[in-house]
């Protein structure tokens, strides 16, 4: 039924297939950015907490009588962390983004996306009546667009670290969309960057506002899965009350909030290591003449599933990225906290060779 279509990938050089990848490789392919993800004793402090609660599963949406206390405590924690007024678990970050462009875009409303925005907000967008696409990262872009535009409200989308391309969001942004409400994914930032590690806010040292939502992840720096929003209490009953993802699906699992909360616990409890290890594996990535805001590296090659084959022999997993995810192939590397330095070093070493 759809054999034509697959051709046509496999000719384009364009067809993906999941592949169950030996665990033993050194893993530079994941977004287990501090390599919490086998620390077994966050797991097992997870699985205690959860195995004393009265169920193993919330059972339903949040709006039936999926929302528990350890939702709620965890809620409760990771705002307060933040700074911001309130917040609410999602079960993925494609979820959340789905929610907030699907729900907060009203009629009379434009949405203005930077044109590297995630695959999620793409889609999303798709559902709105009004989207402005501005150059990646360019406030000047941004500020020109929100003038030359009429709206009811406008709503900026942008992300703190950029997903493929590993660029940090210009702090710019912030003061250019002051009118606007701004979303910030920080899926790839937070556990990353900033005093506290906590994102791009923290960086920044911007202290939210009303106009402010962070969305984030916790399948990748707090080692577990599923996400988050952070907003006002205003806008986050908002969403209870009109964002489809958060209404009919079924609550995020104990298991992946217990765990989370292990994680970011771990991590504000070491933070002076995970910031010396992330800050000596940005020395050896400008060592070898890359650039990493955050632990994303990008190597643009062409025959990167090759390359990428060549690695799995000598031990590397790595992120082998073509068309349309990006606009030419690269091979990406997450600098993990997870791998030693001295493997990162040899596979830098490895790939200057095949570049």
């Amino acid at each position: 039924m759809y054999q034509r279509e697959l051709e046509a990938l496999k000719r384009a050089n364009r067809f993906r297939k999941r592949e169950l990848f030996d665990p033993n490789l050194k893993d530079f392919a994941s977004n287990d950015y501090l390599g919490l993800t086998s620390k077994k004793e966050l797991l097992t402090n997870a699985y205690q907490k959860v195995y004393s609660y009265p169920i193993n599963a919330p059972k339903a949406s949040q709006l039936v009588n999926g929302y528990t206390s350890l939702h709620f405590e965890f809620e409760q924690f990771l705002a307060s962390l933040n700074r911001f007024e309130a917040g609410i678990t999602v079960g993925s970050g494609f979820l959340a983004n789905l929610a907030l462009i699907e729900a907060l875009v009203r009629k009379g409303d434009t949405l203005f996306l930077d044109e590297e925005f995630h695959a999620s907000g793409i889609l999303a967008s798709r559902l709105v009546d009004k989207v402005v696409v501005f150059n990646h990262n360019d406030p000047k872009d941004l500020k020109k667009k929100l003038s030359s535009h009429s709206y009811k409200r406008a709503i900026v989308a942008v992300e703190g670290i950029y997903s493929m391309s590993g660029d940090l969001l210009n702090p710019e942004i912030f003061e250019v969309a002051k009118e606007a409400l701004l979303i910030v994914d920080e899926a790839h930032s937070s556990g990353v960057v900033g005093e506290k590690l906590l994102g791009v806010f923290d960086l920044f040292n911007i202290t939210p506002s009303f106009n402010h939502i962070k969305m984030g992840t916790l399948g990748k720096a707090y080692g577990s899965y599923g996400a988050y929003i952070l907003a006002s209490q205003e806008i986050i009953s908002f969403l209870e009350n009109r964002a489809k993802p958060i209404i009919y699906t079924t609550a995020l699992s104990l298991m992946d909030i217990a765990l989370a909360l292990e994680g970011i616990k771990e991590i504000n409890s070491n933070l002076s290591f995970y910031k010396q290890e992330i800050i000596a594996r940005q020395e050896i990535i400008r060592s070898f003449g890359l650039e990493a805001k955050g632990l994303i590296v990008d190597i643009p090659i062409k025959n990167v599933v090759e390359v990428q084959k060549r690695l799995i022999k000598e031990g590397f997993l790595v992120g082998a990225i073509r068309p349309p995810t990006v606009k030419s192939p690269l091979i990406r590397v997450i600098a993990r906290v997870g791998e030693s330095k001295e493997d990162l070093k040899r596979l830098l070493r490895c790939l200057s060779v095949k570049n």
